[in-house]
């Protein structure tokens, strides 16, 4: 499935004379779109070639990846299961956006300590799952594997040669590395996460032996789903110019990066950027609730 280019035509991109277009991987589904369709795409396959019908996932309180496996399942027939970090979440779940659409669509939640979910990879702790469940097919944290790396290689096409610069956001590490190898021998990936951290370099290596990319470790504001107030007037101000929604946690610290890093000249003139759009939109109504309890602005819905 290929996504459209959208230009994105700014005065300041005009004053740098700097070319930037957006990939609308958000416009794929209203629920099921962006990396967590790529990355769920080839292990749905695969969880039907083994005959499992029961998808299992690990997530956290407004995980879009939590809430794309609920719409997978509920879609194409399979049960799921989200182990949720945070045991506290077990008596005020309701009141949760992203927990809440999960439910609708059918998803079972097994609320864990966050002791016991920094046990995810643990043998025995899978082991204790599957008694507790039975069998299922289960899908990494975030949704990076192998096979999610392979399905984030169909993002970007022959027909998006013509950019220098391919822009996006990281939090797992598969969506960049899949853009890594399939980017063209002249253009250059740039990680921007999304939270803080050394790891991430050796994560995306694990999916990777090219070397045409960077991190830019500038823009988490702070760690993962922390935001201020400038993220959000940027947020805002880049919806009411340009009609595409960001979401807080992925899109919208991308593109407040790369127009800092254009407004400082990094990019030389007659660059042509394109940033993938990652989706993520259904945690702008969690984060709103958030935003309210700190009397910040709230995000345009």
């Amino acid at each position: 499935m290929n996504t459209p280019n959208q230009h994105i035509d700014v005065p300041l991109l005009r004053e740098k004379g700097v070319t930037l277009h957006i990939k609308r991987e958000d416009t794929i589904h209203p629920l099921i779109s962006g990396n967590k369709y790529r990355k769920l795409k080839y292990n749905l396959l695969e969880a039907q070639k083994l005959g499992q019908r029961t998808l299992l996932t690990f997530g956290g309180a407004f995980s879009n990846h939590i809430a794309v496996m609920a719409c997978v399942g509920h879609e194409q027939g399979f049960n799921t299961i989200g182990v949720i970090r945070g045991d506290e979440l077990a008596n005020t779940w309701q009141d949760n956006p992203t927990l809440k659409l999960a439910h609708e669509h059918g998803m079972q939640f097994h609320f864990v300590s966050r002791s016991d979910y920094r046990l995810k990879n643990e043998l025995d702790f899978l082991h204790h799952l599957k008694d507790r469940f039975g069998n299922f097919y289960l899908v990494p944290e975030g949704g990076t594997n192998a096979l999610a790396v392979q399905g984030c290689e169909e993002i970007v096409t022959d027909a998006d040669a013509q950019f220098d610069n391919i822009c996006c956001t990281v939090g797992t590490g598969g969506t960049v590395a899949g853009l890594i190898n399939s980017a063209q021998p002249h253009q250059q990936v740039w990680g921007f996460p999304a939270l803080k951290g050394d790891f991430l370099t050796e994560e995306i290596s694990r999916w990777t032996t090219r070397e045409n990319w960077r991190l830019v470790t500038d823009y988490h504001f702070g760690g993962y789903a922390k935001v201020d107030r400038e993220l959000v007037d940027f947020i805002n101000h880049f919806k009411a110019q340009t009609k595409i929604p960001l979401d807080p946690i992925y899109t919208g610290k991308l593109l407040f990066g790369i127009f800092d890093l254009v407004n400082q000249d990094v990019f030389p003139q007659n660059t042509k950027i394109l940033a993938i759009h990652t989706g993520g939109l259904q945690g702008i109504q969690g984060m709103n609730l958030v935003l309210k309890k700190k009397n910040l602005p709230l995000l345009d819905v």
